[in-house]
């Protein structure tokens, strides 16, 4: 989605309005990683859209009007007329990149593509997908992560998006970063086998793991492991691996995933929960992170007779951590889900 780098810093006002029932609230609109960021005027985060799933109510009428998916009750007011331009554009790209003409419109991929396609073909598939995942631009993996999350919102519900749980959850997670890049963490209403990561760095965490943690270190836990895991195995590798190789074929040669595709593997990823990463690696994350391992541990077998390893790995044993939310923000955090 190369428009959006023009405006990945482009901020502006809006008002928004969580539900028919309440009253509009002055907002601040940015964009993050694949998708549309709705603070308060503090710079507290409320909420996001997936930005491929945006969609204009009134599509010749200022101010714009728009709501996140055909089925919302949200809506925001956009008067500003570069923000209304830059989300034009990026609808506009999403658009493009769905098209029949798309093997015109990539050319940002290069012709050394076509090469490594026709080598492609003859390595063992695990090799092609691997490849094939490798030279995907971050711009098509937040658009293909973006359009993921839409599917998953059809089969879970919409992320829970409780104002002060998300302010809440924002602080949680800038405080367990994994890496040079931010994930952007969300919470799915229904059920799901584990947290998932999707391309994009797009963490998605069932409800149940915040309604059973008994602390944030849990939470934080959930977050820290399936980001060190996203590592050793890539989100988009893991799609292609289990679509095949035709649609890797087609991703390497087109640039697009169809959308039944996206479904599948939203289904996917409702059913089967995503393989950890080994234990050395997991406790040298929770250390990076400073978080202790054995809460979240526990929450993966109460009974701790499959996790020993785990406990046993564990660089704070003996050592009390340093909360990380205050009370009244993990009371919020918990109470994401609600309306």
């Amino acid at each position: 989605m190369t428009a959006l780098d023009e405006y990945a810093r482009l901020e502006s006002g809006g008002l928004w309005r969580p539900s028919p029932e309440e009253q509009r609230k002055n907002v601040v609109l940015s964009f993050g990683n694949a998708t549309l960021v709705i603070a308060d005027t503090a710079g507290r985060p409320l909420t996001h859209w997936s930005l491929p799933a945006v969609q204009r109510l009134n599509p010749t009428i200022r101010p714009a009007l728009y709501s996140p998916d055909p089925d919302a009750t949200e809506t925001l007011e956009i008067e500003d007329d570069l923000m209304i331009d830059a989300l034009e554009r990026i609808q506009a790209a999403v658009r493009k990149s769905r098209g029949p003409a798309v093997r015109l419109r990539l050319l940002t991929w290069g012709i050394g593509l076509a090469g490594l396609a026709a080598a492609a073909w003859v390595w063992l598939p695990p090799a092609m997908m691997a490849q094939t995942a490798s030279v995907v631009p971050e711009g098509k993996r937040s658009e293909i992560g973006a359009r993921l999350l839409g599917h998953l919102q059809g089969i879970t519900g919409q992320t829970c998006r409780n104002p002060l749980g998300v302010s809440a959850l924002g602080t949680l997670q800038s405080k367990v970063a994994i890496g040079d890049e931010p994930f952007q963490v969300v919470v799915a209403q229904g059920e799901m086998a584990a947290p998932a990561v999707l391309p994009g760095r797009i963490i998605v965490l069932p409800a149940r793991v915040i309604a059973d943690a008994d602390t944030p270190e849990v939470v934080a836990g959930h977050i820290i492991a399936a980001a060190a895991s996203s590592e050793d195995f890539p989100p988009l590798e893991r799609l292609l691996n289990i679509a095949g190789l035709r649609e890797t074929f087609r991703l390497l040669t087109t640039g697009d995933v169809p959308e039944v595709v996206l479904q599948q593997h939203a289904q996917h990823i409702v059913d089967h929960a995503a393989p950890l990463s080994d234990t050395p690696t997991l406790a040298a994350a929770f250390e990076g992170a400073q978080v202790p391992l054995t809460p979240w541990a526990f929450s993966l077998d109460p009974t701790g007779a499959t996790v020993s390893d785990l406990f046993d790995a564990d660089w704070a044993t003996g050592i009390g951590a340093d909360s990380l939310l205050t009370d009244g923000s993990w009371v919020s955090l918990q109470g994401i889900c609600q309306s």
